[in-house]
């Protein structure tokens, strides 16, 4: 069964720094393309960042641009997502996203075909 599981949120005050993980289940996962999205309360699930599956590309949310960076090891079938200068607007249950090719739109959840349960960061003022 493929799985994606993520880690490494929590409590942290704003300036302050989180590094999410995401480890996949399956060595499939070595040629997909990943995602981080985000999904605070009372609001529509956005894409936060992305990364092709040898590292090669990266792609990010204006909103994140700067401050998050988002990188994979290959070898260990996970992906992170280092996030620096945390703002309060940055609270949100974030989400690890796979997709089997790459998509036309990678900041599109249609595009993505398997995702994780979400870990939350919570970013205090």
């Amino acid at each position: 069964q493929v799985q994606l599981v993520e880690s490494g949120g929590g409590l942290v005050q704003a300036g302050g720094s989180l590094r999410l993980s995401c480890v996949t289940s399956a060595r499939t996962f070595s040629r997909a393309f990943m995602a981080w999205f985000r999904q605070a309360p009372g609001k529509e699930r956005e894409s936060v960042a992305a990364i092709t599956w040898n590292g090669g590309s990266t792609f990010y949310a204006d909103s994140v641009k700067g401050r998050f960076t988002i990188s994979r090891d290959i070898a260990k079938n996970t992906v992170y997502l280092q996030m620096n200068s945390l703002k309060p607007e940055d609270t949100a249950v974030y989400y690890c996203a796979a997709a089997k090719s790459f998509p036309m739109a990678w900041g599109r959840e249609l595009s993505y075909d398997y995702w994780g349960q979400g870990t939350q960061v919570t970013v205090s003022s």
